[in-house]
């Protein structure tokens, strides 16, 4: 049954929401435009707000139903394994040539499964962050130091393990992005318009 959680969650993971929503409803394959990238906030540049909206609410449930599988079939492993296994299959997606998003909205799924208050917090900071800086990348990053440091608070000592691995690993993603902040080159919000030229 430890096998069949582990499986169902990077499954569960690896389904591309932005790619299947762009090609079956926009006829677009999202991954050649803006960024390439196959992510939410991709999404929002090239589809549009709707679009953008769905996949990242899709994301977010693929985090939080993996979270979940562990209590829904009373498998004897932590939540928090399982949700990490997911943000893996989102990162490199079995359905999508294992090339897929930076996981930042599958990673809050799980949060939101696992502790609906830290998410809370989590997302305020994020806000917060992104009305400043106008960048979806750097506001991603920044929560995730905030998320490591609030996990201290709930001593949690799985869920500070799991939020250091999983803000190394978004960082580790964001490495482009971190590039073009330092070069003043990264896109900034809003972006809530089609646009198949933007990069993320």
């Amino acid at each position: 049954m430890t096998a069949i959680v582990i499986v169902l969650a990077y499954l569960l993971g690896s389904i591309p929401s932005g790619i299947w929503i762009g090609k079956y409803f926009y006829q677009t394959d999202i991954r050649k435009y803006g960024s390439g990238n196959s992510g939410t906030t991709n999404t929002f540049r090239v589809l549009g707000k709707k679009a953008g909206i769905i996949v990242l609410i899709m994301d977010l449930l693929k985090g939080s139903a993996a979270t979940l599988l562990p209590i829904w079939l009373g498998v004897e492993i932590h939540p928090l394994l399982a949700g990490v296994v997911a943000a893996l299959g989102h990162t490199y997606p079995l359905f999508a040539g294992f090339k897929g998003g930076k996981a930042v909205a599958t990673s809050a799924g799980i949060l939101l499964a696992y502790n609906p208050l830290f998410f809370g917090e989590a997302v305020v900071a994020f806000i917060i962050y992104l009305y400043f800086s106008r960048m979806v990348s750097l506001s991603s990053i920044l929560v995730c130091f905030t998320a490591v440091a609030l996990s201290f608070f709930f001593k949690d000592w799985p869920l500070t393990l799991v939020t250091i691995l999983l803000t190394i690993f978004i960082i580790y993603r964001h490495r482009s992005n971190i590039y073009r902040i330092r070069n003043g080159t990264e896109s900034k919000v809003p972006f809530g318009y089609k646009s198949k030229s933007a990069k993320e």
